[in-house]
């Protein structure tokens, strides 16, 4: 079957259809759950969250774009709606914005499994902006009206984010020359 006879399915809510597409596309959309949530679990939550989303709103889907990039920014828009009801930026409202942190990495020392799990243990207001800007290639602009935050709090953030990922992985670099 086509992934547009698929989708033509799902419409009408076909539950063999829903189930074939879930396989198709829950691993490509649990990496992305996975990006902006703090654990696994979570992650999860976040996956049954953005299927029931797609699968309510797929009439929405014109058929124009990619039909897996439509998708993604379902998932994108549940896990920022789950941090929005959560609260999780109304107490940094930070309008001072911190010089650009560089962070000098020599690639082949650091384990990527590691570089995932400092990244999973920043703060959910600095993860959630860190992942948008820099895995995600999303503008301040964008975070800022994504996530209901200003600029300026979106940079700071950002900031923050790499502030902390810089301390950790320079003190993982001294480990490693020890």
């Amino acid at each position: 079957m086509t992934l547009e006879e698929l989708i033509l399915k799902c419409k009408k809510q076909d539950l063999k259809a829903q189930g074939e597409l879930y396989k198709k596309f829950s691993g490509i959309l649990f990496s992305v759950c996975l990006k902006y949530s703090p654990n696994y679990h979570e992650a999860e939550d976040s996956l049954q969250d953005a299927f029931i989303t797609i699968f309510k709103r797929i009439e929405q889907f014109k058929g124009k774009g990619s039909f897996e990039g439509w998708m993604k920014r379902v998932t994108v828009n549940t896990v920022l709606q789950k941090y929005r009801k959560q609260k999780v930026f109304q107490l940094t409202n930070e309008e001072q914005l911190e010089e650009e942190v560089v962070v000098e990495v020599e690639v082949t020392t650091i384990p990527l499994d590691y570089l995932l799990k400092i990244v999973q243990e920043l703060p959910d207001r600095y993860r959630l902006v860190f992942t948008m800007y820099v895995l995600d290639n999303y503008t301040h602009k964008e975070i800022s009206e994504l996530v209901g935050i200003s600029v300026g709090t979106s940079k700071s953030n950002l900031a923050r984010a790499r502030g902390i990922l810089k301390t950790k992985v320079e003190a993982f670099q001294r480990e490693v020359d020890k």
